[in-house]
């Protein structure tokens, strides 16, 4: 017995020696009887997981380093390099004569880039009171300021209109501070002529609803645009081009070095048909009669009849638009809760009752339609009556013509023209609409400020429908005089004078004569542009420009003080009733030289009372002041 006989006895259960005869040679070979009758086991799965991780891992990888490459190199230099905007100069405005306006002063800020920031809690925690130690900012508010904002690229002013001592020493302090730097932003000063403001406007932090509205990609949340004037009109010609800093930082996100630089580009200049001296003389003008007049408020525009460019513009009281950059939060609020609003352009904004300063337009409508001749007379009795209402004049003129009528300023002859009495069969409301609207008046003229509002040539369907009342005749003897409904903006008036002046032609009124590069190269003209004309006969506007020249020459004339200026005047007087108590606004319209225009003007001195002696004294000052030049 061999000693597997043996050892096979002694083993329990199935665990027998199973005795195998191999080749070449006889020996024994032994194992559990389960294990040798088992099938052979295979390890191609496992090669086969093997072989598709690492076709998997060489895909990943090809697909970062070949495909996202460009990709994953820009995130890594994403977290290497920080681009730090520098903020453009806005373009210059110019007056006519190249007198600047406006300049561009510089202020200093602290920023912080919140994708800076340390990262750690107690890192950050420190950060904020280090910093709030040195910037003087609670820590608080840093932290509300980046909550706030949230997490980005982006910076977040800090402090704002640091001056240059303090900014040279709070730039060393913050020099380790990551995302944290010292920064220099063109500010606007304005020249400090009185009725500037409500032209050029200011500039400010655009808001949250203005930044998602506007279709400018390359606006910022900490970016000033302008707010009112032309700063806000001519935004996108003003605002120039941000350069472009990029900065190369270390892993705590500290400055190392510039990489590259890409300076801003100031914005275009602006060149106005405005006459900066003009405008100070009329802003002098209308402020010593409103102070002599006793009441607060008043306004002036003056055009070139020839192009339509504005000369001057005045609304009173007036602002300083300088504290909209550095002033207090309390200045701010004074002049905003100011009662006589000086913040609001009465020239393009305030809707007036025009007084007798319509007539000019009412004659020109009547002349055209055949309602009335040059010879046309009426005996004006001092009022007209229709049954129980009574239609008063200022006072009983006569034998009237349509010449006298304009220079007497006779209420009796244009209600006749206007509505019918006597001979004279009348326009009509609907007549008298169609040419008050033809000369400008009851629509925005389009004017390049914002803010410039209708006013109102009242029909009986208007009144029906807003008044809930039929059109009476008297409706139609008020409209003919500038009373009742009808409302005008001084800027109207002066469009429609001009259109008298120059023979018929209505021109939308413009700031901007041209707009010029850094160079002083033309980037864009603005010519004369004609909105309607043809809609007046040459011979029909003579006669209404010789009643309102009779108006000065004549001893009867309401503008006869204008009688001794160094230039040939023709003018219309008007007051304008308003309210319940019986006040009125006084009224005057002009142009010179009568023979060949060169500016016509209106002026409205509110609760002024008469137009004669508000009102035309201004026009006699600007006047005798610009053709004495």
């Amino acid at each position: 017995m061999s000693i597997f006989d043996s050892f096979d006895k002694n083993l329990p259960g199935d665990h027998k020696i199973r005795r195998v005869a191999l080749e070449p040679g006889e020996y024994e070979q032994f194992a559990p009887e389960e294990f040798l009758t088992r099938e052979p086991q295979s390890f191609w799965p496992f090669y086969l997981l093997i072989i598709v991780v690492f076709f998997g891992l060489m895909s990943q990888l090809l697909n970062l380093q070949i495909k996202q490459g460009n990709f994953n190199l820009s995130l890594a230099e994403g977290n290497r390099i920080r681009d730090r905007e520098s903020l453009a100069p806005r373009g210059i405005i110019f007056d006519q004569n190249n007198k600047a306006l406006v300049s561009n002063d510089v202020a200093f800020m602290l920023e912080l880039y919140p994708i800076d920031l340390p990262r750690g809690a107690e890192e950050k925690e420190k950060f904020y009171n280090d910093l709030s130690t040195i910037s003087q900012i609670p820590a608080q508010e840093l932290k509300d300021k980046v909550a706030e904002k949230g997490i980005s690229a982006a910076p977040i002013v800090l402090k704002e209109n640091i001056d240059r001592d303090t900014a040279l020493l709070l730039e060393t302090k913050v020099i380790n501070f990551p995302g944290v730097v010292v920064t220099k932003k063109p500010v606007r000063h304005y020249e400090e002529i009185d009725g500037l403001a409500p032209i050029i406007g200011y500039i400010g932090k655009i808001t949250e609803e203005e930044y998602k509205n506007n279709y400018d990609t390359s606006l910022r949340m900490n970016h000033d645009i302008g707010k009112s004037g032309l700063e806000k009109t001519y935004q996108n010609y003003l605002k120039g081009r941000n350069g472009v800093n990029k900065i190369e930082v270390d892993s705590h996100g500290r400055a190392q070095r510039i990489l590259a630089n890409l300076p801003p580009e100031p914005g275009y200049n602006l060149v106005l048909g405005l006459d900066v001296d003009l405008e100070s003389k009329m802003a002098e003008a209308l402020s010593l009669v409103i102070r002599w007049a006793g009441v607060s408020s008043g306004a002036a525009v003056a055009l070139n009849p020839q192009n339509g460019e504005v000369l001057g513009m005045v609304s009173w009281p007036t602002y300083d638009n300088n504290l909209f950059g550095l002033s207090s939060s309390e200045e701010y609020s004074q002049l905003v809760d100011d009662p006589d609003k000086p913040m609001f352009n009465r020239a393009i904004s305030g809707a007036y009752p025009s007084g007798s300063t319509i007539k000019p337009m009412v004659a020109a409508a009547g002349l055209q339609e055949g309602v009335i001749s040059e010879n046309t007379t009426i005996d004006d009795p001092g009022e007209i009556k229709v049954s129980s209402w009574t239609y008063p004049d200022w006072k009983s003129h006569g034998l009237v013509d349509v010449r006298k009528a304009l220079a007497v300023s006779c209420n009796v002859f244009f209600y006749a023209v206007g509505g019918g009495w006597d001979k004279i069969r009348g326009l009509g409301p609907a007549k008298l609409q169609y040419y008050l609207e033809k000369f400008g008046l009851g629509a925005k003229t389009g004017i390049d400020l914002p803010g410039e509002v209708s006013g109102l040539i009242p029909t009986p369907e208007w009144k029906e429908k807003n008044k809930n009342e039929m059109w009476y005749l008297g409706d139609t003897y008020h409209m003919a005089i500038g009373q009742g409904d009808v409302l005008t903006t001084p800027l109207q008036m002066a469009v429609s004078t001009a259109a008298i002046a120059n023979n018929g032609e209505v021109l939308k009124p413009h700031f901007v004569r041209k707009i010029i590069d850094k160079n002083g190269n033309t980037i864009k003209d603005f010519d004369k542009e004609v909105i309607r004309s043809d809609f007046i006969d040459d011979y029909n506007l003579m006669v209404v420009r010789s009643g309102m020249r009779n108006c000065v020459t004549q001893d009867y004339g309401s503008c006869r003080a204008l009688k001794d200026l160094p230039v040939t005047v023709a003018a219309k007087t008007g007051t304008a009733q308003f309210g319940a108590e019986g006040k009125t606004h006084g009224w005057m319209i002009a142009f010179a030289p009568y023979e060949n225009p060169q500016i016509a003007i209106a002026v409205i001195v509110e609760g002024g009372g008469e137009g004669y002696s508000t009102a035309g004294p201004v026009v006699q000052n600007v006047f005798n002041w610009y053709f004495s030049q």
